[in-house]
């Protein structure tokens, strides 16, 4: 549901393939004017955390990251800014290749890793994973054509691999308050996590990247459990949901649903989907299993019902499971209902030999020979 405080930008509402700092302008005074108070555009303000965040993501394929001064002096559309000719002429190029551009490509500025002026111009590229230092104004058209329609290496340039995690937090606040007030916010707890935790980490400040009404808004980049790069947005982060992506996303690779709004490469139902099957409850058995931290059975075993098929059968979820709350919640009677129980089909003849049993057959074997020798002997000497 889009906010009715907004409107759409013309340069991307139609949905081409070039889409530049996304495409909401805020219309309740944010733009161009001074930073409110926390408790009406930050962490405190009433919409915060109200509205559902899975599926909010436009879908695209490739994120380049231009960066150029700083949030403090960026103007509302930095892509229409008279006197900031690189990102004006790259965005046109952007637009004007729309149609020769195989991947969908999203444009937002960043602010210099250095924190000074000194990277302006170069060009982050997600989730390439690579790095373009200094373009200027002279080289956009050639650098379009080579990179996004070609898909080559920009020649007169050098690529670099980008390695470890990438942060961009929206911090435009000529273009919302509420980015406004947020954005630095994070950034701040961000560098103060990461320099104490010793990561490897970048993160900067971004322009426009649609969704205000989500903010703080986060984009990570940064491999997941399966080793791919991609880009994850999340909205509604507090500073101190930050520690939280630290550890979780990109120290474990793994999704923080309750803040996550989607990703790069998925459609907005691809995203709903994958959130539901995220926070879709596991079967009885896994949940058993994850419950006591392995996969092939709640003893730990090669599976369900090893050793001593009454024990296992029979053997009770703790009352904080989420099977058991999910038994408590189907009877209606809250912690009074039965807890739950592992259902497990009958053991085989087979299954149940071990080598106890085998021992204690060759000892009855051996037996049973030692008395028939003993007893062909007694009936030779008589």
């Amino acid at each position: 549901m889009e906010d009715p405080n907004v409107v759409a930008n013309p340069i991307s509402a139609d949905g081409a393939s070039a889409v530049v700092d996304g495409g909401l302008i805020s219309g309740d005074g944010g733009i161009g004017g001074s930073i409110g108070s926390d408790a009406e555009f930050g962490f405190q303000r009433s919409e915060f955390g109200q509205e559902e965040l899975a599926g909010t993501v436009q879908k695209y394929d490739k994120h380049l990251f231009l960066c150029y001064k700083h949030p403090e002096v960026w103007p509302s559309h930095v892509e229409a800014a008279e006197f900031d000719r690189l990102p004006r002429l790259l965005s046109a190029a952007l637009s004007g290749r729309k149609s020769d551009i195989k991947k969908k490509t999203r444009l937002t500025l960043c602010e210099g890793e250095d924190g000074t002026e000194s990277s302006n111009g170069d060009v982050l590229i997600f989730p390439d994973m690579i790095r373009y230092r200094r373009l200027t104004h002279f080289d956009v058209d050639g650098f379009v054509e080579e990179v996004l329609v070609k898909e080559n290496e920009w020649l007169p340039g050098v690529v670099e691999p980008l390695r470890g995690s990438y942060v961009f937090v929206c911090s435009h606040g000529s273009r919302d308050k509420r980015c406004g007030v947020c954005g630095p916010e994070l950034i701040k707890r961000f560098r103060e996590e990461i320099k104490e935790r010793g990561l490897q980490v970048s993160v900067s400040g971004c322009s426009h990247i649609g969704g205000h009404k989500y903010a703080g808004n986060v984009i990570i980049f940064s491999k997941g459990d399966d080793g791919a790069v991609t880009g994850h947005w999340y909205g509604y982060v507090s500073p101190d949901d930050v520690t939280i992506l630290l550890d979780q996303h990109i120290g474990r690779g793994k999704v923080v649903s309750r803040l996550w709004r989607g990703q790069m490469g998925l459609l907005a139902e691809e995203q709903k989907n994958a959130q539901e099957q995220r926070l879709r409850p596991k079967d009885q058995l896994s949940a058993a299993a994850e419950i006591n931290g392995t996969t092939t059975g709640i003893n730990g075993g090669g599976g369900c019902c090893q050793g001593s098929a009454a024990t296992c059968c029979q053997s009770e979820l703790p009352a904080s499971s989420p099977v058991a709350e999910t038994a408590s919640k189907t009877t209606g009677k809250g912690t009074a209902a039965k807890p739950a129980r592992k259902v497990c089909a009958m053991p085989t003849w087979l299954e149940r030999w071990e080598r106890e049993d085998t021992y204690a057959a060759l000892t009855v074997i051996t037996a049973a020979v030692a008395v028939a020798a003993a007893y062909g002997y007694y009936k030779h000497t008589r």
